[in-house]
């Protein structure tokens, strides 16, 4: 009977543990940081960057090849520098983690095992960008009128901001409204710094 008394008590001081084990107490949210990061900022790079400058280029000359082609250079680009950027930091991660687990004799072993892969990491950086420039560049492939063609791009890389900034919030368990409002706030600033200052190229007759 004591038993039972003791148990019932535990489990009333202690319900998270007993009954809920699978609560967000027992999610590994720093485990999450490295894919998150590669995953939803890459996608965040990817948008931005090639949306800045297929409305750079059209800033300046309204054509539609111009602006696809300078999208689609843009994705290659960035998923090649974003590649490359994150082998070199994955190898330079592994490298020191690597010579701690031979100070502490543990090379060989599960931690060793357990590092991070530089060629996994860049492959995930580089799809994630490339699935991000891709938006702006169908937005645009199909769109004839100058106007129009601008106005998709602009509303669409506006609603994939949100929506990326909406995945890191509930993945990272972080306010929704305010990481929407940074990542599409921040977003336009840069496709807006960059159209108006390639209008100046344009006005000036370069």
């Amino acid at each position: 009977m004591a038993v039972n008394d003791t148990k019932q008590l535990a489990d009333a001081e202690n319900p998270a543990v007993t009954k809920f084990g699978d609560s967000d107490s027992d999610v590994d949210f720093a485990g999450r940081a490295n894919w998150l990061r590669a995953a939803v900022l890459g996608a965040n790079d990817g948008l931005v960057s090639t949306a800045s400058l297929m409305l750079g280029v059209s800033a300046v000359k309204h054509d539609v090849r111009a602006m696809v082609v300078s999208g689609f250079a843009g994705l290659l680009a960035g998923a090649c520098s974003m590649a490359i950027g994150e082998y070199v930091s994955v190898c330079s991660q592994r490298d020191v983690e690597i010579a701690q687990l031979d100070r502490d004799g543990k090379r060989g072993g599960e931690e060793e095992r357990a590092l991070p892969s530089p060629v996994q990491a860049a492959a995930a950086s580089a799809l994630a960008f490339s699935v991000g420039a891709l938006l702006p560049l169908l937005a645009a492939g199909f769109i004839v009128g100058y106007r129009l063609r601008v106005a998709v791009v602009v509303a669409v890389a506006t609603m994939a901001l949100a929506a990326f900034g909406f995945i890191g919030a509930v993945l990272g368990r972080a306010p929704i409204a305010k990481s929407c409002a940074r990542v599409v706030v921040g977003g336009l600033a840069a496709m807006g710094v960059t159209f108006g200052l390639m209008r100046l190229f344009r006005a000036s007759g370069i």
